[in-house]
């Protein structure tokens, strides 16, 4: 795949501002960004924005510690789960047909947007 160096740099600049101010980025950001800006297929986007996510996340993580904003015990905590659920989620990722995936996505989008305007 031939990726525009440019908007990925951008599409990046936007996750990485997003994730510092909200805590989120790679899913929210990428995922959309490189199905509906970079082309790629619902897969791809999928393993490529949980690749940007280490870097991304720990350069926020050492801002957020450095202010004292982790609640470490619930972040290890949640940790164990998150780590259990990955791995779940990319053995049953290909079983699922594209156009779904994108569906599911776009539906958790939307009642994440909702409940956070309505709270």
């Amino acid at each position: 795949m031939d990726v525009s160096v440019s908007r990925a740099i951008i599409l990046g600049l936007i996750a990485g501002l997003v994730g510092g101010l909200f805590g989120v980025g790679g899913g929210v950001i990428v995922v959309p960004g490189l199905v509906l800006w970079l082309k790629f297929d619902q897969y791809k986007a999928s393993g490529t924005s949980v690749a940007t996510i280490i870097a991304s996340a720990g350069a926020a993580l050492l801002t957020f510690a450095g202010d004292g904003s982790v609640d470490w015990r619930a972040a290890a905590i949640i940790t164990i789960g998150a780590v259990t659920g990955a791995a779940i989620g990319t053995r049953i990722l290909h079983l699922i047909p594209a156009h779904l995936l994108r569906r599911i996505f776009s539906a958790i989008l939307v009642i994440a947007a909702a409940r956070m305007a309505i709270g």
